[in-house]
């Protein structure tokens, strides 16, 4: 009897031919791209340093395309979106202690948001670990332990034969659900050290599938096929799982109104009968969710924005289905089921019965009516026609990457994203700084379609040096700036708090001749010219920057009703 881990794999003559006479000329950065192309990667992020040098030098050796940004942070944020976009593990190379350490907060967002992003650093000499002083360049204590409290997992690479192993057991912890960024680190001597290893060609690191207990999906069935009212809330593990098809099936045939969170955007279809939408920061939202008599929560773990602010109290059964374990019933109470979305979706609609209610649809019509109404008193046209222009330029099937500005949150609530894994933000993390540069992530992943990113004038600067990165590599890019002379959003909330706002105004560039100085087409806007801008800045290939000067606010903050 043979069993699969008796199997041996035998090479053929040509495989063992080459595997003892390697090229010369390699070194321990050869190993490192051989195996990122081994195991499918076509494309890299990041910025040479020292210690880093070996893996940029095995770079021309390879066929793996480099995409080099700027700052370490941006580089972050375009292997995130890369993730987000492709669904496979987006490398992202670095160099030592201070630029290590300059891409923890993209790595924060890409954790938030479950992102893909494979990151390899290097590390001082071997002879300098260990945690002493030795006073090499960019050396840190325990580089390692920057790390550890905002990625997945963590791998410190000693020698040459380290590196393949390390790299797939790093590429596998990336794609196992929940999805999110990992950190490997290899010293520079080992980096630089010619290696007679053989060329890297056996690797496999597939994901293991995080499939639920099938107790806890017949008992999640059981209450959902029981129930009166039920209700659906989606969060970004659908997006993340490609499971809004079995979404909708399910929510159908339920018949139970479905909110998607903000990270969930696209989840569900925004004019589908049974569609709340995604307005959560609204109080009749709220109250409608708190009277489901079952509520199913899947791939969100009802955090402080999914809550509205933790007013969020639901008075039936919850069943939530979260990957992230340490998510589960960390917020309410509920029937907690640790799987990725798609395979719990798929035993639901293989065990729930069909649900007829025919006052479903007048229910999410009834609730979307106030709050249309709501909005609509609160005088707010110029926001909702800012948002539609955009909406109307903006092809249906582009993605967009939105910064943390007025506007974003704007879209979070009212933006018709067209389909799931079109519409991103940092909302997981929620720091400034990732609209452009995640756009020219996804610009990389897919050049056939123009890609959108919105800033406020404060975000832009913290990614202005990313102008020149949409030039060289010509990526497809159209950057809208709303320039409201300051951090806008935080301007609102200390007004509101202290009846005056300190430390919100800017002095800024000006951003169209900014642009123009880095060879990318710029044009200042007005509302009644937006659409049209940018309608044409989308259509014409390469970067562009639209300008909108305007003070934007926000919606009342329903939550306090």
């Amino acid at each position: 009897m043979t069993h699969d881990h008796d199997l041996v794999l035998r090479p053929t003559a040509a495989q063992t031919e080459a595997a003892l006479n390697p090229p010369p000329g390699r070194n321990g950065g050869d190993l490192v791209v051989e195996t990122l192309a081994g195991l499918g990667a076509t494309t890299v992020f990041g910025l040479p340093g020292q210690h880093a040098l070996g893996m940029f030098d095995a770079l021309r050796r390879s066929d793996l395309r480099y995409i080099g940004l700027r700052v370490e942070n941006n580089a972050g944020f375009a292997a995130d979106a890369y993730g987000r976009v492709t669904g496979e593990a987006a490398p992202l190379l670095l160099s030592t202690g201070p630029g290590a350490l300059t891409s923890l907060a993209a790595l924060q967002e890409a954790a938030a948001a479950s992102a893909p992003v494979l990151a390899i650093g290097s590390q001082i000499p071997t002879a300098g670990l260990g945690g002493g002083r030795h006073g090499y360049l960019h050396e840190l204590p325990d580089q390692a332990a920057s790390f550890r409290g905002v990625v997945k997992s963590v791998h410190t690479v000693r020698t040459q034969s380290q590196i393949p192993s390390a790299i797939a057991a790093a590429w596998k912890s990336a794609l196992t659900a929940p999805h999110g960024p990992v950190w490997v680190e290899i010293p520079q001597d080992v980096l630089l050290a010619e290696t007679s290893l053989p060329v890297v060609t056996g690797v496999d690191a597939t994901p293991e599938e995080l499939v639920p207990r099938i107790e806890l999906t017949a008992v999640a069935a059981d209450l959902l096929s029981r129930a009166a009212r039920p209700a659906i809330i989606a969060g970004g593990g659908v997006v993340r799982a490609d499971a809004s098809g079995k979404l909708r099936q399910l929510a159908e045939r339920l018949q139970a109104p479905v909110v998607t969170t903000f990270g969930g955007k696209g989840a569900f279809p925004w004019e589908h009968p049974l569609s709340l939408q995604s307005w959560l920061e609204d109080r009749h939202t709220t109250d409608f969710l708190e009277d489901a008599d079952v509520l199913l929560v899947v791939g969100s773990g009802l955090g402080e924005l999914s809550s509205n602010y933790h007013t969020f109290k639901p008075r039936g059964r919850v069943i939530q289905i979260e990957a992230d374990l340490g998510k589960l019933e960390s917020n309410h109470p509920a029937l907690g089921i640790h799987a990725d979305a798609r395979p719990a979706l798929q035993a639901l609609l293989e065990t729930v019965e069909e649900r007829t209610d025919a006052t479903a649809p007048d229910r999410v019509r009834d609730l979307l009516d106030k709050v249309r109404e709501r909005i609509a008193s609160q005088e707010l046209t110029l926001e909702q026609d800012v948002l539609a222009a955009v909406r109307k330029a903006l092809p249906a099937g582009s993605p967009s990457f939105w910064d943390m500005t007025i506007l974003a949150y704007w879209a979070w609530s009212a933006f018709d994203a067209k389909g799931p894994n079109t519409m991103h933000s940092a909302q997981g993390a929620g720091g400034l700084g990732y609209g452009f540069p995640a756009a020219l992530g996804a610009a990389a992943a897919d050049p056939t379609r123009p890609v959108l990113a919105v800033s406020g004038d404060g975000g832009a600067l913290y990614s202005i040096a990313e102008l020149a990165t949409a030039r060289q590599y010509d990526l497809d890019v159209t950057w809208l700036i709303v320039d409201d002379g300051g951090y806008g959003i935080l301007r609102e909330y200390m007004t509101d708090a202290f009846g005056q706002a300190t430390a919100t105004e800017l002095t800024r560039p000006d951003y169209v001749a900014l642009a123009e100085s880095f060879g990318v087409p710029g044009v200042r806007t007005s509302p009644q010219t937006l659409e049209a801008d940018l309608a044409k800045a989308l259509a014409t290939p390469g970067p562009s920057v639209v300008v909108l000067p305007a003070v934007l606010r926000m919606f009342a903050p329903t939550h306090l009703d």
